[in-house]
């Protein structure tokens, strides 16, 4: 995002929170510029250009050990604000020579009731008749403040959990306003932005568009590229951004895997044939797929899987579309959290993603990924902003390895079959009770188990059909959906009439975390 060197701007330093690119969001929801950091960053000259404010992220590191992710101290010389969250005040403590230390028994994890002592800037609006519940994750505490610093708020285990020093305008806050856990954690947010670093409201998805479709071009300038193109939001916003900076010297590719939702391949090819009039090549590769899948039971073996063999099967096409040096894939800012760091700092890897963390070590092309800085939702206002039709634009995300990371275990044809059928019905349902708008994300998964029933006075063998649908705001957390009164028993009801080879089915109650959305 560095072509906005006009517009304010609020860094966020990343010291390596799986939740840090939240807080970035959370700053763009109020219309402003944000840039994620590293501490290598620093160093350039222009990281700090039209900067407001500065945000330091939680971390995994401790500043009571020897060694430890330290903040150059012209930073905080600059003058400019800053919120320093969890590890971010322990740090901001540490320079000013205050104390911290662990406190096994005392550690917080999850939701803490905050109690407010003094009035501050930072948190007007925030607190309800002085009290807030906060969203904790640290067992290391502030115990004694620097000097110029005074304490906001408390909870029963951390005395300084929102300190400030005012003339400084350094504030610090042990608790993550950036996730929904903690109520009103926007309104710290706002207060800061607006009320402490007077930034104006400038930045706008389609200031993006446009940036996005400049750098494309001049990246690219006059060589070709191809677009793994598979019918979801994030592919389809990729390809319409690139045809409309290079037109005809991008080149489509659909990998049928046999691995995709029922009918979905076909009805998404007529769209970007017909009414985009894009360059779409088909290849039928499901054999090839499932062969390589054959018996292969542990999940990351499955991502590498697909991983490799998409861009294996992407080189070839590459050298049949002459001179082609560029990949575009539709990564997202989750995506490369859970895979890796994007930043270089210690966020611990939860799972690869085929398009992430799948990637072979060497490869011939160089890629391209336009929305490797936005979250689900704003890939959706790109979207619609570059007119892609509301059935892409408004469907729930769908994993890359497609249905073998929804069925457990060894993927067969048969059970892909199976569970087509089933997802099929679990989904137009939804739409059908108006249901579909109001979850982030639905499906059905295949267990590797298969229970006893009765079906006409007969004893059936057959699968467990896992249904799932979760709420949520970027995929980050979840939680999920209540039904609505009687659903849940006419879609087990229409799943097991419907489907041959299941006969029985579950609803996932699990909210992420503790749990992924996806199985595998």
């Amino acid at each position: 995002m560095n072509e906005n060197l006009n517009q304010d701007k609020i860094i966020v330093i990343d010291f390596g929170s799986q939740v840090t690119k939240l807080i970035a969001r959370r700053i763009r929801e109020y219309s402003v510029l944000s840039e994620i950091l590293t501490l290598k960053d620093l160093s350039k000259k222009s990281a700090f250009v039209n900067a407001k404010g500065i945000i330091l992220s939680g971390g995994p590191s401790t500043v009571t050990k020897s060694s430890f992710p330290q903040l150059p101290k012209e930073v905080l010389n600059l003058g400019i604000p800053i919120l320093g969250i969890c590890y971010g005040l322990q740090l901001i403590v540490k320079n000013f020579k205050g104390k911290v230390k662990t406190q096994i028994k005392k550690r917080e994890f999850g939701r803490a009731n905050l109690i407010k002592k003094r009035n501050s800037i930072l948190t007007k609006n925030f607190f309800k008749k002085n009290k807030s519940t906060v969203w904790m994750s640290h067992q290391d505490s502030v115990y004694k403040l620097p000097k110029g610093f005074i304490k906001i708020a408390s909870t029963a285990d951390s005395a300084m959990t929102i300190i400030e020093n005012k003339k400084k305008k350094i504030y610090g806050i042990q608790f993550h306003p950036e996730v929904t856990h903690t109520s009103n954690g926007d309104t710290i947010f706002k207060n800061f932005i607006f009320d402490i670093c007077r930034s104006k409201k400038q930045w706008k998805i389609g200031s993006e568009k446009k940036r996005i479709i400049k750098e494309i071009k001049e990246t690219v300038k006059k060589e070709k590229v191809i677009c793994a193109l598979s019918g979801g939001v994030d592919s389809s916003v990729v390809a319409l951004l690139i045809h409309k900076a290079i037109g005809k010297n991008l080149k489509c590719i659909m990998v049928d895997t046999g691995l995709m939702r029922k009918d979905e391949f076909k009805s998404s090819y007529k769209i970007f044939k017909n009414k985009y009039k894009l360059n779409v090549k088909i290849i039928d590769a499901s054999k090839i797929y499932f062969k390589k899948l054959n018996n292969v039971i542990d999940p990351e073996k499955k991502r590498k899987i697909i991983g490799n063999l998409f861009i294996k099967l992407f080189e070839r096409e590459a050298r049949l579309f002459k001179n082609v040096k560029f990949l575009a894939q539709g990564t997202l800012y989750p995506d490369i959290i859970e895979s890796r760091s994007t930043t270089g700092s210690k966020t611990s890897k939860i799972k690869s993603h085929h398009n992430v963390g799948g990637l072979p070590k060497k490869m011939n092309l160089k890629l391209i990924e336009p929305l490797k800085e936005f979250f689900k939702d704003e890939a959706r206002k790109l979207g619609n902003s570059i007119g892609l039709v509301k059935i892409i634009s408004n469907k729930h995300p769908f994993p890359g390895p497609g249905l073998a990371i929804r069925i457990v275990g060894n993927i067969t044809a048969e059970k892909v079959k199976i569970l087509q059928d089933a997802d099929h019905i679990f989904i137009q349902e939804l739409k059908n009770k108006n249901l579909y708008s109001k979850i982030w994300q639905a499906y059905a998964a295949l267990l590797p188990v298969k229970t006893v029933g009765v079906m006409g006075d007969s004893r059936t063998y057959e699968y467990i059909c896992l249904i799932r649908a979760v709420i949520s705001e970027d995929g980050m957390t979840a939680d999920y959906f209540n039904f609505p009164k009687n659903f849940l028993d006419e879609i087990s009801n229409k799943i097991i009439n419907g489907v041959k080879g299941i006969n029985r089915v579950v609803y996932d109650i699990t909210s992420k975390p503790p749990s992924t959305i996806e199985l595998e």
